[in-house]
């Protein structure tokens, strides 16, 4: 049975990253139906385009389907993509496998990435931006970006373990680190990585995974 909380007034950022925790924890299962759009204004207090645009990009991430007159529905299997190394891993792990991952998926858009895919990159990184005050929003943009980096490759397989790498953000031990690390100061230390120019894109995504790493060594 779904459970959510009255929380006030977030961004469709935030919303995601609720609805996004409740999925990949398994709280929601998969084929649930989400709440309608007007339960989730009510929730949030939002419009219901800010709800769109979170269920939005919920879809594009392949965690729900959007059907016209019937509503969301969860379409991320939890039994098919959870595996138990994802469930018991930590957030230094996830650090550690997306450094081992995403310096080459940078390699590959160089290669073989289109205008497209890098206007969505920066369209995402200037949702970070927008998310400064915001940890929660931020955490949601950041995941958006991840996400759609990898998908930019065209590669099937990587775009499997990064959606595997990409579960821990489900897990609790996740949400107690981001609430412990993410703050304002770190965001802007985040934010540096994207304002410095047109650098190496994979040297760019390096040097932000050794910020997270060491930010996260020293908090926890």
């Amino acid at each position: 049975m779904l459970n959510f909380v009255l929380e006030g007034k977030i961004g469709s950022n935030g919303i995601a990253s609720r609805i996004r925790e409740e999925i990949l924890s398994g709280k929601i299962s998969f084929k649930d139906r989400l709440p309608s759009e007007r339960v989730f204004t009510e929730i949030y207090s939002v419009s219901r385009g800010t709800v769109r645009a979170a269920l939005r990009l919920l879809e594009a991430e392949k965690l729900i389907e959007i059907r016209s007159g019937s509503g969301a529905f969860v379409s991320y299997d939890r039994s098919k993509n959870i595996i138990s190394p994802i469930e018991n891993a930590n957030p230094l792990e996830l650090i550690d496998a997306r450094f081992a991952l995403e310096p080459h998926v940078c390699r590959l858009i160089t290669l073989y990435g289109t205008k497209q895919n890098f206007d969505s990159l920066d369209k995402l990184a200037y949702e970070m931006e927008k998310s400064e005050d915001d940890p929660v929003d931020f955490a949601s943009a950041d995941t958006t970006f991840h996400t759609t980096l990898t998908e930019s490759t065209g590669n099937k397989l990587l775009i499997w373990i990064i959606s595997q790498i990409t579960a821990v953000r489900g897990q609790a031990e996740w949400t107690k680190a981001r609430n412990l690390t993410l703050n304002k100061e770190t965001i802007k230390t985040t934010l540096e990585i994207f304002n410095i120019g047109y650098l190496d894109f994979s040297l760019k995504v390096f040097n932000l995974l050794i910020i997270k790493k060491e930010i996260i060594k020293v908090k926890l």
